[in-house]
């Protein structure tokens, strides 16, 4: 699997929500490093902000790595997985791509200060539980059938089952 071929997938997507967006906005409305707060309190924001981001990128890259490994595909719609993937992060949940990026979004804006960032993480999160059931979900049952309607059954959409589940068991 080319890294082309993934950054071409990363590019318009996560990076788009992730970097570009946050950007644009925090040159809009600026930011406030600390929310205001009073010393050593305003040191918490950005620190809590820091560790998310941290754990968004390293939930985003592994499920990165695992679509172009295990899936032979990308995140992309337009060049989507060509095996059903449920190992990893999607032992436990079916999106842990997009709460890594939910997670780096919180992350900024809570390192920022920026309110507008927490509305985009709010339009995110919006935005992908009405398409995610409603569109992709379905094209999923299409691609793999019953493997994935299993996967459905036992594995939760957003909220991370406490013990891995495994096909067949």
């Amino acid at each position: 699997m080319s890294g082309w071929r993934q950054l071409r997938a990363i590019g318009p997507l996560p990076a788009t929500v992730t970097v570009a967006i946050p950007a644009i906005l925090v040159l809009i409305y600026g930011a406030d490093i600390g929310w205001g707060l009073p010393a050593p309190a305003s040191l918490a924001p950005p620190l809590v902000g820091a560790a998310l981001i941290v754990a968004g990128l390293g939930l985003a890259y592994r499920t990165i790595s695992l679509f172009a490994t295990v899936g032979q595909g990308t995140l992309a719609p337009w060049d989507p997985t060509h095996r059903l993937v449920v190992l990893g992060p999607y032992r436990h949940v079916r999106n842990p791509m997009i709460s890594g990026v939910g997670c780096v979004l919180l992350g900024e804006a809570a390192l920022l200060g920026s309110p507008p960032v927490l509305v985009e993480f709010v339009i995110f999160a919006t935005a992908n539980a009405v398409f995610i059931p409603r569109f992709e979900e379905p094209g999923l049952v299409r691609r793999f059938g019953d493997d994935y309607l299993e996967y459905r059954r036992a594995v939760p959409r957003w909220i991370p089952r406490r013990s891995p589940w495994t096909p067949g068991g």
